[in-house]
């Protein structure tokens, strides 16, 4: 254990900032086992004649482990404090095993702004194929930005769009995809089916985007799962971690270059990856991950400020705190409990992409068919082909017989 101290003392987890001090009217840490702070807008009214959604159940038990229920900070016995920083709700996970390193009240429930793009980018992959082309609509490229700049008109695969979606954010981007899985509220209900169907108990989505909305809700713990689940999918894996990218023009419109938001990937060692975002009731959300001495690790933060610090560089600090942890084999307080995607969960919930009503979210006929037109016209000829020698060999044995 002296060992380990010694690895923590070591590590660069201290910060040079004063204290984030509490105003004397913050509500209690527990407050928002049920529900995220009240908004500050009118963003989360529902539209006339639809109810307010009720607060989703609180598990009796919490995912994880007992001490995901907690509601200030989690760390292992005798552990070093974590470096000051200013979100509200944090988790430290390795990525591999799923071990939850240290956290600060992992269940309450934030809003996640445009992490929830995490969970919709795990249901495209599980979908539409990565060459699969999309047909981009006026309302499509009409969303309230940020916005990648795609054309009415135009034809992007999934992969072009994939890249638009994590590396730059673009809610004119999740909206197409929202579009090719069957409009907003289809996507909007598969995305929250894979949320329960792999235990993220707290989280409800209600835009494909992250704006805010009635009953957005997530948390620390739930985004660390679906970031969990999404890193093992290469598409996404590959997306997050790509610092520039060529985006397809179309019509007038050249190509153009995109780059990451994310500013850790040019700048923390190992860095793979991850995702920002940031709305007025959620505040500042962040996700990103790196593997380091054979470990790979990830933070998320939830209502956090941009100020003493950016929140990248908070991220960053406590990453360095979490790799310390590691190289000090301090026990996990919890545990990311990971269920397989399920595969059936989303089969059957989709549009059909050789209808006339989607046909501008497929590729053309056959683009869902394993078997595909060729396939089949094959079948029919070896049919057509055994059929003609039944019939020859019937009229050859008849013959035979009248001899």
């Amino acid at each position: 254990m002296l060992s380990g101290l010694l690895a923590l003392t070591a590590a660069p987890v201290a910060v040079a900032a004063p204290p984030v001090t509490t105003p004397p009217t913050q509500p209690s840490p527990c407050a928002y086992r049920e529900l995220p702070p009240p908004p500050v807008d009118t963003s989360e009214r529902p539209a006339p004649g639809q109810q307010e959604p009720r607060p989703l159940p609180v598990p009796d038990k919490p995912l994880g482990g007992d001490r995901m229920s907690d509601c200030g900070v989690v760390l292992p016995p005798k552990a070093l404090n974590p470096p000051e920083n200013n979100a509200h709700s944090w988790v430290i996970q390795d990525l591999d095993s799923g071990d939850v390193l240290a956290a600060k009240d992992p269940h309450a429930r934030q809003r996640p702004a445009s992490l929830i793009k995490t969970l919709l980018a795990l249901v495209v992959v599980k979908e539409l194929k990565p060459d699969q082309v999309v047909t981009v609509t006026a309302e499509d490229a009409s969303q309230e930005c940020t916005c990648v700049g795609i054309v009415a008109g135009g034809r992007y695969t999934v992969d072009q769009l994939l890249h638009g979606l994590l590396m730059h954010s673009g809610n004119d981007v999740a909206h197409a995809f929202a579009t090719a899985l069957g409009g907003v509220p289809a996507a909007v209900q598969k995305m929250n089916k894979l949320a329960a169907a792999i235990g993220a108990n707290d989280t409800r989505a209600a835009t494909p985007s992250g704006l805010d909305g009635p009953g957005m809700s997530t948390s620390a713990y739930d985004l660390s799962l679906i970031f969990n689940q999404a890193m093992k999918q290469p598409e996404f894996a590959k997306a997050v971690g790509t610092r520039q990218f060529e985006f397809p023009g179309f019509g007038d419109k050249p190509a153009f270059p995109i780059y990451n938001d994310n500013k850790l990937l040019s700048q923390y060692p190992g860095f793979l990856g991850g995702k920002t975002g940031f709305t007025d009731d959620a505040r500042h959300t962040y996700v990103g991950g790196a593997a380091q001495n054979g470990r790979k690790l990830a933070v998320v933060m939830l209502r956090a400020e941009q100020q003493p610090a950016r929140v990248s560089d908070q991220a960053a600090k406590l990453l360095d705190y979490g790799f310390a942890l590691a190289k000090a084999g301090t026990k996990p307080v919890g545990q990311i409990v990971r269920v397989p995607v399920p595969e059936p969960a989303l089969a059957g919930a989709g549009p059909d992409l050789n209808s006339g009503d989607n046909a501008n979210t497929g590729t053309g006929a056959g683009a869902d068919d394993p078997f595909g037109t060729t396939g089949w016209i094959l079948t029919l000829v070896v049919a057509l082909i055994i059929g003609a020698g039944f019939v020859i060999g019937h009229r050859r044995k008849q013959a035979a017989e009248r001899s």
